[in-house]
Parts: structure tokens; sequence; C-alpha cells
């Protein structure tokens, strides 16, 4: 399962975190991040997916 977040998050980086934790301040920053930058919300997205 940790494959298709994975996978996920790199494509959409907040469906990836969102797979992970749900609605949680994860979700959120990782939208700001996402919207800030692409590359900043997919690190922010697979270093969730790894730290759980």
């Amino acid at each position: 399962m940790d494959l298709v977040r994975i996978l996920c998050a790199v494509f959409l980086p907040p469906l990836g975190v969102f797979l992970q934790v749900g609605f949680g301040l994860d979700f959120w920053i990782n939208i700001v991040l996402t919207l800030c930058g692409y590359l900043p919300g997919i690190i922010h997205a697979i270093w969730i997916i790894a730290k759980k």
C-alpha cells in the first residue's frame, strides 16, 4: 500500500498525504507547499508517508 501512496504523492502530493493521515494538519500543510511549488509538496508528502 505504501507504493500506491508514494505514486500518488509524486503525481498529486496532497492525495498521497490524505491517504496516509486524512484531513489533518499535515494535509493542509501539504496543500500550501504544493501551491508554493510542486517539488516541496512532493518532498513533504514522501516524508509524511515514510515517517508513519
